[in-house]
């Protein structure tokens, strides 16, 4: 398993938010931090604001920021709502089901518990566990902060 591009920027975006949650940080100053494209940024942020993570204002001062409490973000559900399809194997969704075997075939239910299995162990976490006293974190993220 994998976790796509957006949701591992999504990810990244969240997490320097959490660093940083008394000012607005512009798509530019992740953009710099990460090394990865703007573009590719503000998909993502749009993404994460119409979930409902950040808050985006536009304009000349605008940026982002998270609109919850970072100890209320947990990672289950982020990486849940970015991937939007965890169909590991062609019989996951019905309406796509083509297998020849999947009505004898035990592989679907191993990999269905599988796929709980992870999204529970990141629900265990919030944004929150992951900068708490991250300094090595905080100091490549938000270097002016520390």
């Amino acid at each position: 398993m994998r976790l796509n591009v957006q949701t591992d920027y999504a990810l990244r975006v969240l997490m320097m938010l959490t660093l940083e949650p008394n000012r607005l940080v512009t798509i530019q100053e992740i953009s710099e931090r990460f090394k990865v494209s703007k573009n590719h940024l503000m998909k993502v942020a749009q993404a994460l604001g119409h979930l409902g993570y950040i808050e985006t204002v536009r304009g000349r001062a605008g940026g982002l920021r998270l609109a919850k409490q970072a100890a209320d973000i947990r990672l289950g559900e982020v990486v849940w709502n970015m991937e939007g399809d965890f169909a590991l194997v062609e019989c996951f969704p019905p309406r796509r089901n083509a297998c020849p075997i999947s009505g004898a075939c035990r592989l679907n239910g191993v990999l269905s518990k599988a796929t709980t299995a992870f999204l529970d162990v990141l629900d265990q976490y919030t944004l929150e566990d992951l900068v708490a006293n991250n300094a090595d974190l905080r100091a490549i993220l938000a270097p002016e902060a520390a």
